[in-house]
């Protein structure tokens, strides 16, 4: 049996529960098994072992929904003429020059640094979506082994897509149920069991026929892995759509039955009133990129209509800016700037997408905040702001003046990934300096 008490300055078991001060928690074999006041919590637990956070905030671990692990290697590569567009940008850059070069060597070590950077930003679950058409079979467990040294808790993706034609596309398919069948719990969606489990994925309708798309619904449902896809990241896709279906993204998906409650859209910047109407009447969850979303010019996804509407959201970095709390800050900005409204997206909100809701937008009934029965999923940030922190005033400042370096303690399932600012579970020099020479070589690949 191993335990675990936690006493914070702050704890936030939630957004919705609010900051609570003086208040502490204890962990048994990966568990918390009680929330409450310091004062009153280790007289409770004799003989535990104490982690003195008291001058510290202590908050549910982050969870990121949308992630491109292997975009890592791309971060700063050159080409020889910037594309003018977003599908421009897909076909000159991203596929030739990135997701067309990968093989498992280089998927595995950007893996094992995107890994790390997330648990320095105290992101303890996540969402990853790989397309690398040349690298399968075999590219999801490449993946796999380099998260599960590092010690975060991982849902995974092959992103099939028809097109590199209808064969690779039935290997992305493949890929896809064999690693579901070998590592999801009895169908779940990453709730008990692994940490490292898999889902369906499908890329956008521009790049899948209905009939493909019918079939990975189908395997969805064989399966009991849920699905997700990238949907409208552009005006590109909605305009693609109805010139060659007669209706945008979302209706296409729900008249050919493919829309549902295991339905994860990510991007979701280019949206009709209708087919906000057609994700918040399926159930369907959406995963919010707002750095990224600005990056390929595709806009700034109408998240405050999405949650008005019932939706669940959740943050992703999207492998862009894989800091978690720069992901909070452009959620919390972009959408007041674009609405020119300071009241829409406040920091408890965004805090909210970032833990509660990105939790439930994967399917993590387990994580998300920290309450008794809840997988002990804990991150400790260090409180030591210019200005004084209360009650009042924490989500602002943990969403607008934190950053990886504030982050000194990170817990996956009991288990500490981070302790004083150090990695615990891998040697980080190692993997950057492996993370590195694989850049170099995707960079030199023709």
């Amino acid at each position: 049996m191993s335990e675990l008490t936690i006493l914070g300055g702050y704890l936030v078991p939630s957004a919705a529960a609010g900051p609570k001060k003086d208040w502490g928690l204890h962990v048994r074999d990966g568990v918390i098994d009680d929330v409450r006041p310091n004062a009153t919590l280790t007289g409770a637990h004799p003989g535990s072992p104490i982690l003195d956070a008291r001058d510290k905030v202590v908050i549910p671990g982050f969870v990121n929904t949308h992630m491109h692990m292997y975009g890592l290697l791309s971060h700063g590569i050159s080409v020889p003429v910037a594309p003018q567009g977003f599908y421009p940008f897909l076909e000159e850059f991203w596929w030739p020059y990135v997701e067309d070069r990968l093989d498992h060597g280089l998927i595995r070590d950007a893996a094992a640094l995107a890994a790390v950077e997330m648990v320095r930003s105290g992101v303890t679950s996540f969402s990853d979506i790989l397309e690398a058409p040349n690298a399968i079979p075999g590219a999801l467990e490449a993946e796999r082994e380099a998260i599960e040294a590092v010690g975060l808790r991982g849902i995974l993706s092959f992103e099939a897509t028809e097109r590199m034609g209808p064969d690779n596309g039935r290997l992305g398919l493949a890929e896809n149920a064999g690693f579901i069948k070998a590592h999801n719990d009895q169908g779940t969606m990453g709730g008990a069991g692994p940490l490292v489990t898999g889902m369906m994925c499908v890329h956008t309708t521009f790049t899948c026929s209905v009939e493909f798309l019918k079939e990975a619904r189908r395997l969805a449902d064989e399966l009991r892995s849920g699905v997700q896809l990238h949907l409208s990241e552009s005006a590109f896709e909605p305009g693609w759509c109805v010139e060659h279906h007669g209706k945008r993204p979302a209706e296409l998906y729900s008249d050919i039955g493919f829309l549902g409650p295991d339905v994860l859209a990510s991007q979701c910047v280019q949206l009709s009133e209708n087919e906000m109407d057609l994700l918040a009447r399926h159930g369907v969850r959406a995963s919010h990129m707002p750095l990224s979303n600005c990056e390929v010019g595709g806009g700034v996804a109408p998240v405050p209509d999405l949650l008005a509407r019932g939706v669940t959201v959740g943050l992703g970095t999207d492998g862009y800016i894989n800091n978690l709390f720069e992901v909070m800050r452009g959620a919390f900005l972009i959408h007041k700037a674009y609405r020119q409204d300071p009241q829409v997206m406040p920091a408890r909100t965004v805090f909210d997408l970032a833990t509660a809701q990105g939790a439930r937008v994967l399917g993590l009934a387990g994580a998300g905040t920290l309450e008794p029965g809840k997988s002990a999923d804990v991150v400790v940030v260090r409180a030591d702001l210019p200005s004084p922190l209360n009650e009042k005033n924490l989500f602002d400042q943990l969403v607008l003046y934190r950053n990886p370096q504030d982050v000194e303690m990170v817990m996956v399932h009991g288990r500490v990934l981070l302790e004083d600012g150090r990695l615990t579970t891998v040697d980080e020099e190692r993997i950057r300096a492996r993370a590195r020479e694989a850049a170099a070589a995707l960079w030199r690949k023709n």
